[in-house]
């Protein structure tokens, strides 16, 4: 089972077994973490599971389609590293992922 990396903005990191085919966001959600709020449960409707990868791991997910892209409008803090987690599946591929959660989500 691959392994998430969340990184809190005061630099604690929660290392969390997470099952392929859930999303970064459900990872999170399922294990009560705080820090992604999770407002549209995955619809893509909101920006409240912003988070930034790591640059080291930018390059090897999928790009984001229009919608995401829409949505991070909303979002704040955005940068060339700010993804949707709900957008994010997880694969055996992104074992060792590592995303920064945001102070606030909004």
């Amino acid at each position: 089972m691959p392994t998430i990396h969340y990184i809190l903005h005061d630099g604690t990191e929660h290392a969390i077994d997470a099952p392929l085919g859930d999303t970064v966001m459900m990872v999170a959600m399922r294990n009560n973490f705080q820090g992604i709020l999770a407002e549209c449960g995955g619809a893509c409707s909101c920006a409240t599971c912003h988070v930034h990868i790591d640059p080291s791991w930018v390059d090897r997910l999928p790009p984001k389609e229009d919608l995401e892209e829409e949505m991070l409008d909303f979002a704040e803090d955005v940068d060339e590293t700010s993804r949707l987690s709900c957008q994010l599946k997880v694969t055996k591929e992104l074992d060792g992922l590592i995303v920064n959660v945001p102070e606030k989500q909004y």
